[in-house]
């Protein structure tokens, strides 16, 4: 069973940065791909990026690229994901998943990913 627990959310304006930190409650975490999903108010919850075990891949959404960069550290076993440029459009709660899928390739389905944490709010003024 792996925990996982996300922190660095908040309320920023239209073009500062945040960075939020997802830990991970083993250190087989490290074994995981680790990603970023997040909800808005009145969507369904979307992905926003992931991570290879390794960190040697990446992956982000069309609407982050450029603008979001996501990385891990295993010795801590932690994953940031670094956000810049913030729109009010990335408002929403910011998930941290962890799960069997190589991560970094492509787009991932929620039922992918088996364990989750409960989530951070991002709101971004305009």
């Amino acid at each position: 069973q792996v925990q996982l627990e996300e922190s660095g959310g908040g309320l920023v304006q239209a073009g500062g940065s945040l960075t939020l930190s997802c830990a991970a409650s083993v250190r087989t975490a490290s074994r995981y791909a680790m990603g970023w999903f997040r909800q808005a108010p009145g969507k369904e919850r979307e992905f926003v990026a992931d991570i290879s075990w390794s960190g040697g891949r990446t992956y982000y959404a069309d609407s982050v690229k450029g603008r979001f960069t996501i990385s891990r550290d295993n010795a801590k076993n932690t994953v940031y994901l670094q956000m810049n440029s913030l729109k009010p459009e990335d408002t929403a709660v910011y998930y941290c998943a962890a799960g069997t899928v190589v991560g970094g390739t492509r787009i991932a389905r929620e039922y992918e990913y088996a364990y989750w944490g409960r989530g951070t709010q991002v709101t971004v003024s305009s």
